[in-house]
């Protein structure tokens, strides 16, 4: 049989609901690529999927530095043994590389004294020194993901995504000296405007799948808590109705993504209850998971559904503010995180430390396993993306900003070969990656941040 080509735009539609469409065999972009393929790219072999295979950028920051003797690979090259923290990729161990000797220079005091932690965190994406100011004058810079949303964002429904798991104040004193605004995100639109990170994940579920009017995205969330109903009920019809023009393996992609938001649905709907929050559904949802294992997974999850209906190709993900002190209890740690990576050489704090480091990069693996399995025209999603992970310090007792814990998850859409350990010379600009990676993105710019020049040996 055949079947008229899909809008790559076509939202399954409902009361106060658009729900785009996973990226299926029979999008039209896609049919019209493969008519377009040039003679010359046919002799070479080329399929249709591969001509339109999206990239996407993701960046995950973790806080207050790791247990570096536990996350740095002691040999070189791609026969290195997982490290302690790095256990759980094991399964994909193949998806990945470290890369040691990337620096922040800017991270650094330079004259302005304490605040690493605000540094940490304002430098990560920008490779720019932060003004020293708790008022409003702050200043840093754009943003590598910003820049980036910049070029690509006009292709997807929202430019960018941001996210995280802890809260913060984008006012006040929060690092001797520095506005706490430098320490609640690293994502940045401009030198003076950060970007505020969504923590709640039901506000981030109704922000993907809401039509934009506030009026009937209300009405619908009213009418799904009163009737107990999923958001699936209200565009099924229209679903049922599009299957019947799609191919058998594009129905069966298409229930396997709407499975996936009914099962959201159903973790958002049992933290609701299980924090017994009474909320009234006209106003903005809440709900935040107490146990931060889900809290992660759940935003992991969303993110995944956005890459899927191509909503934003370019995510960033705070697993928690630097300078965080919250506890990890959930692991059996009681401590607050910041006071332990103080751990001024103490073997128990050591081990708490790296306890929560493994935790951390535990929820990661979660992320690029859910990410190998999704296919889009035969690749993973994880083929067609570039995930940078890590700190802004390296050891979280000497706040020292050289030789971070950097990971660099994904093939790029066929632009990077992972699996390595790969070590540059000590204080090597991190901007020297993202001017790479934003390379990839087909995005040129002779300069980034601090950049020296783009970072060879990634493929």
């Amino acid at each position: 049989m055949s079947f008229e080509p899909i809008d790559r735009r076509r939202f399954l539609r409902g009361i106060g609901t658009a729900m785009a469409l996973p990226v299926l065999e029979g999008m039209a972009p896609l049919a019209t690529a493969a008519q377009a393929a040039t003679g010359a790219a046919v002799a070479r072999g080329a399929k249709a999927a591969e001509l339109v295979r999206p990239n996407r950028m993701v960046y995950i920051f973790v806080p207050n530095g790791m247990h570096m003797a536990d996350w740095k690979p002691a040999t070189e090259g791609a026969n290195y043994a997982l490290p302690y923290i790095l256990e759980p990729l094991k399964n994909v161990k193949s998806e990945f590389s470290v890369l040691s000797g990337l620096a922040q220079n800017n991270a650094r005091a330079l004259g302005d004294g304490g605040g690493d932690h605000a540094r940490s965190s304002a430098t990560f994406l920008t490779g720019v020194h932060p003004r020293k100011t708790s008022g409003a004058d702050i200043q840093a810079g754009i943003s590598v993901d910003q820049l980036a949303a910049q070029h690509v964002g006009k292709q997807t429904r929202f430019p960018s995504l941001e996210i995280g798991i802890e809260r913060g104040a984008m006012a006040g004193n929060c690092d001797s000296g520095y506005s706490c605004a430098y320490q609640s995100s690293i994502s940045w639109r401009g030198e003076t405007t950060p970007v505020a990170k969504e923590v709640n994940p039901r506000q981030v579920f109704e922000r993907l799948f809401g039509n934009g009017d506030s009026e009937e995205e209300a009405e619908s969330r009213l009418r799904r808590n009163r009737y107990r109903k999923s958001i699936l009920d209200f565009v099924m019809e229209d679903a049922n109705d599009l299957k019947k023009k799609m191919g058998a393996r594009d129905g069966r992609k298409l229930d396997e993504y709407l499975d996936g938001v009914r099962e959201i649905e159903r973790r958002l709907s049992n933290v609701e209850q299980a924090n017994a929050i009474n909320v009234d559904m006209k106003k903005q949802p809440g709900g935040i998971p107490k146990d931060p294992g889900e809290h992660i997974r759940l935003m992991s999850d969303m993110m995944v559904l956005a890459f899927q209906a191509d909503l934003t190709r370019v995510c960033t993900f705070m697993f928690a503010n630097d300078g965080s002190n919250r506890p990890y209890r959930n692991i059996g740690i009681s401590d607050g995180h910041h006071h332990i990576s103080h751990h001024q050489g103490d073997k128990e704090k050591h081990e708490k430390i790296r306890q929560i480091n493994r935790f951390h990069v535990s929820q990661l693996a979660y992320l690029l396993e859910k990410m190998k399995g999704i296919q889009e025209n035969g690749h993973s999603m994880l083929d067609n993306s570039m995930i940078v992970y890590g700190a802004g310090i390296s050891d979280g007792d000497r706040h020292n900003h050289n030789d971070l814990p950097i990971l660099l998850a994904g093939r790029g859409a066929g632009t990077l070969k992972p699996g390595s350990h790969i070590v540059y010379p000590d204080d090597t600009p991190m901007s020297n990656l993202f001017l790479s990676m934003l390379d990839r993105m087909k995005i040129r710019e002779d300069k980034f941040g601090d950049s020296t020049g783009k970072l060879e040996r990634l493929i």
